[in-house]
């Protein structure tokens, strides 16, 4: 199933599409690969799989950590890709790359979106990218067929917001509460207006990410948005187990949760 198909199969199931973030490289390289198969089983559409760097300005206290622990545990960009080839063949659900404009730029575009097409996922998601600076990296991708996400925030104006729109990404990473990536006690409700604006101008995908920590958020999000993004609440779970086994089964729980919850 490619990602197109996915959204499409959750739109014919009057839900939105669930898209869990994970890092790649935790609780160690071994075990990484089990995490996503078990969210997989558990009902997830697609995955968004982190490559850990030194300096992710847009990640909260729990996805620093994790990215403290998968680069002591040697998950450099290749094996990154490493697992998510094997995430894609295990599972059969589409993957999407996140990382920080540094790491490609080491890589250089064209080798990392080659990289990205090699490992069988279909977009990059560069945290830090604004859509000013983005041709280089988006050119890069669509010469290997991958696409590039770009993102919108509550706070983005109309005149910025048609250029993200115009640059045709393979879907609008809105985010759903301002700040860093982490959990919040409840929606705040400002992605709607977001949302508004977005579905007035266009017909790409939006998928809201960024403080949606459980069902009851997942669900408001899921009414406006065509798909969900939730890590750091999964994040956590991973970093507080015991092992991957608890780790893996304590991921699956919750996103069982949201699966159900992502309904309108």
């Amino acid at each position: 199933m490619n990602l197109s198909e996915a959204f499409a199969t959750a739109r014919a199931e009057d839900r939105a599409l669930l898209m869990p973030y994970m890092m790649a490289g935790i609780p160690d390289l071994a075990s990484s690969v089990s995490l996503f198969e078990a969210m997989a089983e558990a009902g997830a559409d697609a995955f968004e799989i982190g490559l850990p760097y030194a300096d992710p300005l847009m990640d909260g206290p729990v996805i620093q950590t994790a990215g403290q622990l998968a680069l002591a545990n040697d998950t450099t960009v290749d094996r990154g890709m490493e697992i998510v080839s094997e995430v894609r063949e295990r599972t059969g659900l589409p993957c999407l790359v996140m990382t920080y404009v540094n790491p490609v730029l080491a890589v250089g575009p064209a080798e990392f979106a080659a990289k990205v097409a090699r490992a069988g996922a279909e977009a990059m998601i560069i945290a830090d990218l604004p859509v000013d600076e983005a041709e280089m990296f988006s050119s890069a991708a669509a010469a290997e067929d991958v696409g590039l996400v770009l993102f919108a925030a509550p706070t983005t104006s109309n005149l910025r917001l048609d250029k993200v729109l115009a640059a045709a990404p393979a879907f609008v990473y809105g985010i759903a509460e301002m700040g860093v990536t982490g959990e919040r006690v409840s929606a705040s409700g400002v992605a709607t207006e977001l949302a508004v604006r977005i579905n007035q101008r266009s017909d790409l995908p939006l998928v809201l990410g960024v403080g949606i920590s459980g069902p009851e958020q997942a669900h408001e999000a899921a009414k406006v948005a065509d798909g969900v993004i939730v890590g750091s609440a999964l994040v956590r779970r991973v970093l507080e187990a015991g092992d991957a086994i608890a780790a893996a089964a304590s991921i699956a729980e919750a996103v069982a949760a949201l699966r159900a919850a992502v309904v309108r």
